[in-house]
């Protein structure tokens, strides 16, 4: 309760923070000592925050320094895969807050989506750069406060770096850039799915204890609406962020329904939803997370001279009347992670603060959130009443 009051004080008190060129002080440049590795603290030290710190050491310009996690097994392994003094790693709720009263450049946030917003914000806030897991964000305020929190990085001098693998990859890129260029013609509609079987299988085991401790809640938090939004926030993203993306815009209206087959945990396992976009492109998606057979991320959108058809793990390709070949993306899950961090010290070194992911983001990940009103209330929702309605999700932490 009182984490839940912590986050909606500060979002309610969070300021609009405006976009400025800014100069760029001399110890946000570089690392902690002139010319040395990028001192990083990683916040959540789960399974991929982990795998996601070895691509981050295997870059060669980076040093982990510190970490935090609420659980002690899972900091205890991080302290030792990659030697991090005892006394800078850190438990609890609040472990992120004394990773940032020590000295660190920038931190890696890989905790459940629902402390994202907070836990960047206080980063930001502390003078350190950000790189941000996605989704961004749970529900509308905590998307609105990374917002601002990008505005306020960008006017501090920071980096602020939102990982999707996809907008990291140069076939992507390209093709986006060829629509976008008038390639295909003026989009009419489009289509955007993510198929997948079990996401969080091994969950499913601590949702068996009856009843269900916060602690097993915290563990399985991708089960947990309120701690990951769904996993059309969580996981749809993917899909829904190219989408946006591709017809630069956030839709209008949704309307949709969603579904659960499985009885543990509070998430749905599937959901369709229509999209209405700008100059009214209809976008339909669908998503299942459960059953053997096809599995896929895909994103295609219609013109009236081409079509463009992205597979996060297949080809991204445009076929019509311009063409453009692209090619099978190879590895995309780690291939983009690898481009980001890299991005993220390039920014870093070079003082390149303007922030971009940052908006591209926000706006995919409130469309996932309207999609998902849509879906739970069976009914058109517009974008206004979405963001008028302003709904907080408040997972129960009691005990923790």
């Amino acid at each position: 309760m009182a984490e839940s009051m912590d986050r909606r004080k500060f979002i309610a008190g969070a300021g609009v923070a405006a976009l400025t060129f800014s100069i760029v002080k001399p110890e946000h440049v570089r690392g902690s000592t002139a010319n040395s590795k990028l001192e990083l603290g990683l916040i959540g030290c789960g399974g991929r925050g982990k795998w996601l710190a070895n691509l981050f050491r295997e870059h060669g310009g980076y040093r982990f320094t510190a970490g935090a996690d609420y659980f002690q097994e899972k900091i205890d392994g991080f302290q030792e895969q990659f030697n991090i003094d005892k006394s800078r790693c850190f438990t609890g709720l609040d472990g992120y807050k004394r990773l940032l009263d020590n000295k660190v450049d920038a931190i890696v946030v890989e905790s459940p989506p629902y402390f994202h917003p907070i836990q960047a914000a206080a980063g930001v806030d502390a003078g350190v750069h950000v790189y941000l897991a996605k989704p961004v964000a749970v529900d509308v305020p905590g998307t609105v406060s990374v917002e601002k929190s990008g505005e306020k990085a960008t006017e501090k001098g920071l980096v602020f770096l939102v990982d999707f693998q996809t907008r990291a990859h140069e076939y992507y890129q390209e093709a986006v850039k060829r629509v976008q260029y008038g390639d295909i013609g003026p989009i009419v509609s489009g289509e955007a799915s993510y198929f997948a079987d079990i996401t969080w299988g091994k969950a499913y085991d601590l949702y068996k204890q009856t009843p269900l401790s916060s602690v097993n809640r915290l563990r399985g938090w991708g089960l947990d609406k309120a701690l990951s939004g769904d996993v059309i926030t969580e996981q749809n993203i993917h899909a829904l962020d190219v989408a946006s993306w591709i017809l630069d815009a956030h839709p209008e209206t949704a309307v949709g329904t969603c579904g659960r087959n499985r009885k543990y945990g509070d998430c749905n396992d599937h959901f369709s939803v229509i999209f209405t976009f700008p100059n009214d492109v209809i976008v339909t998606f669908n998503s299942k997370q459960y059953g053997k057979g096809y599995d896929d991320i895909l994103c295609r959108m219609y013109g009236t001279r081409g079509t463009i058809d992205t597979h996060y793990f297949g080809s991204v390709s445009i076929q019509g009347d311009k063409p453009y070949k692209g090619g099978e993306l190879g590895h995309l899950y780690k291939d983009g992670a690898v481009n980001n961090i890299a991005d993220f010290h390039k920014f870093v070194m070079n003082g390149q603060t303007a922030n971009t992911t940052v908006p591209a983001s926000v706006r995919s990940n409130l469309t996932t959130i309207l999609g998902r009103t849509a879906a739970y209330q069976k009914k058109q929702v517009s974008w206004q009443e979405m963001m008028a309605a302003n709904e907080e999700l408040l997972p129960d932490l009691a005990g923790l």
